[in-house]
């Protein structure tokens, strides 16, 4: 599932929308020219056109807005012969005001519609890095059955500094969910740096304790280099993160957390938090705040679900400004059997409705079942050349 985190809006509700737009200014045009050729002379109401190409450059492109420009100086010249002339002083006056409104506004419609087309070309770019940076988990890995969402709390963001990564071992899957510290480009940079981080060392470390150490150095190092220079030090970086290892062949799963909400494991139609006993300091502060590394092993049978999640779901809050109840929503839904995939599309638009639209902080969410399926089996053996016996050779013929 991608990480995506705004549901698309489908082409026909927008053709309409613009269909009824494009019909104001024109029906405003229209209202106004009948009512001016009804009322008495003395009563103009030519100034009221000047709202059309106003309201149609809000919406319209420089052309569209130019058209309906060009339609009111048409009517208010209707109307200027229908009553006296288009010479006459009044009527000119207004013509002339229409015909300036319009340009400016034609102008300014053009402003705006470059500007959408940069804006188009960063949403593609922020799309492109987004791929690169955070790609949809797969959907399979060996006995595991992996669903993730991603949901931004900016309606033009694509991601910050929430971030999930999986990466297949030979014995298993590892996992990875965690929160940068802070907002903008810092948490973004700080997201792709443990990413990357955990990309080329999950395959290579034999345990999690090693893994969490090289992760721990990317992070500690870069924030070390971030904040030379900051005496108060006040711009110190972290990331609070858990790294899983689920084996392939045994029903548990290790994980180390990092300063991290524990994940939420479903069995059996019960919500159990897998709270650790010892949690180790979020990557970045091994040296302010000094703790070993806690390995913690659960049981994780087939059919079980592991709900991993960053504190922006859990802190999202409804307009009485009460807290999200992510347990008890799942405990409601627990004994439905739902796939990861749509556990986490009832959970995305339960939260929404919840927030009303809008969340206080970005939110990922990543479910983990394990199936009855085996591992999935290496390449398969190279076949043999097929061996040929020999032909017996006949004897000679006698002489």
């Amino acid at each position: 599932m991608c990480p995506l985190r705004r549901d698309p809006v489908s082409r026909p509700p927008r053709r309409a929308r613009r269909r009824f737009l494009l019909a104001v200014p024109f029906a405003l045009i229209a209202a106004v020219t009948i009512v001016d050729l009804l009322v008495p002379p003395e009563v103009h109401l030519g100034p009221f056109l000047i709202a059309a190409p106003a309201v149609t450059a809000s919406f319209a492109g420089a052309r569209m807005t130019a058209f309906v420009g060009a339609v009111a100086v048409l009517a208010q010249a209707v109307v200027a012969v229908a009553r006296t002339s288009v010479t006459d002083l009044n009527h000119t006056y207004q013509i002339v005001a229409l015909v300036l409104i319009s340009v400016i506004a034609t102008f300014f419609a053009h402003l705006r519609e470059r500007d959408e087309g940069r804006m188009a070309r960063l949403r593609s770019i922020a799309h492109a890095a987004q791929s690169v940076v955070l790609p949809p988990l797969p959907e399979r890995a060996g006995p595991l059955r992996i669903a993730s969402v991603y949901l931004a709390a900016e309606e033009e963001a694509q991601m910050g500094g929430d971030l999930y990564a999986a990466a297949r071992t030979a014995s298993g899957t590892r996992l990875l969910i965690g929160d940068a510290r802070g907002k903008g480009l810092d948490a973004v940079s700080e997201a792709s740096l443990v990413l990357g981080a955990f990309r080329v060392t999950a395959r290579r470390e034999p345990g999690l304790p090693e893994l969490v150490g090289r992760l721990e150095a990317g992070v500690g190092s870069a924030e070390r280099s971030h904040r030379t220079g900051d005496a108060d030090g006040t711009d110190e970086a972290f990331v609070t993160a858990l790294v899983l290892d689920v084996p392939d062949r045994e029903p548990l799963v290790r994980l180390v957390n990092c300063g991290h909400p524990p994940p939420l494991l479903l069995s059996g139609g019960r919500v159990i938090p897998l709270a650790s006993a010892g949690t180790s300091p979020p990557l970045g502060l091994s040296d302010v705040l000094a703790a070993d590394v806690t390995v913690e092993t659960f049981p994780f049978a087939v059919g079980d679900v592991l709900l991993l999640h960053t504190d922006g779901v859990t802190e999202a809050r409804d307009r009485g400004r009460a807290f999200y109840p992510l347990g008890e929503r799942l405990a409601a839904w627990a004994g439905d059997g739902d796939e990861p995939s749509a556990l986490l599309d009832r959970l995305r638009a339960d939260l929404q409705a919840y927030a009303g639209g809008h969340l206080g902080d970005d939110a990922a969410l990543v479910a983990v079942q394990r199936t009855a399926r085996d591992p999935d089996p290496g390449p398969p053996p190279a076949p043999r050349p097929a061996v040929t016996p020999p032909r017996p050779v006949p004897p000679p013929p006698p002489p």
